[in-house]
């Protein structure tokens, strides 16, 4: 398995530089672990992501799933901060509960142009996803010729 381009401290501090109005202590992303095109992240519970009916809101899982194809993105091809989401499709499948969201990005096909990949984000300690997500990555021009 290659080695990440970039670790999980690097993304943060990365993340930190690029987007301080998106990511900052307590913004209630984290980055757990970061191998190579597979990475886990955590959006912390906090009752502003619930919606009526006492369950976390779609855009809260939204925003993670995006999140964490992002981290993975950076394991691949280092920082490139301009790499944009060009799709991203979400199927909820269960209500979550009241707690943290964890979020596992796997990449799927890392070409010279686009990065696909798929996220499944769990309830914390539950076995089953509360969503299934794909998503496509544009990559800015000649990042990714090594691949």
């Amino acid at each position: 398995m290659p080695v990440p381009a970039m670790n999980a401290d690097e993304i943060v501090k990365l993340l930190r530089e690029e987007f301080p109005q998106f990511f900052y202590p307590g913004c209630g992303l984290s980055i757990e672990r970061v191998d190579y095109a597979n990475v886990r992240v955590r959006r912390h519970f906090h009752e502003d992501s619930v919606r009526p009916g006492g369950t976390i809101s779609g855009p809260t899982m939204m925003e993670l799933a995006d999140f964490a194809m992002y981290v993975a993105v950076f394991s691949v091809a280092g920082p490139v901060p301009m790499a944009v989401t060009t799709n991203l499709n979400i199927n909820f499948l269960r209500k979550p509960g009241r707690g943290d969201l964890v979020a596992d990005a796997k990449l799927l096909k890392v070409g010279k142009r686009l990065v696909v990949g798929e996220v499944a984000i769990y309830s914390e300690g539950e076995p089953e996803p509360v969503a299934h997500v794909t998503s496509t990555y544009s990559m800015p021009p000649q990042v990714l010729q090594y691949h």
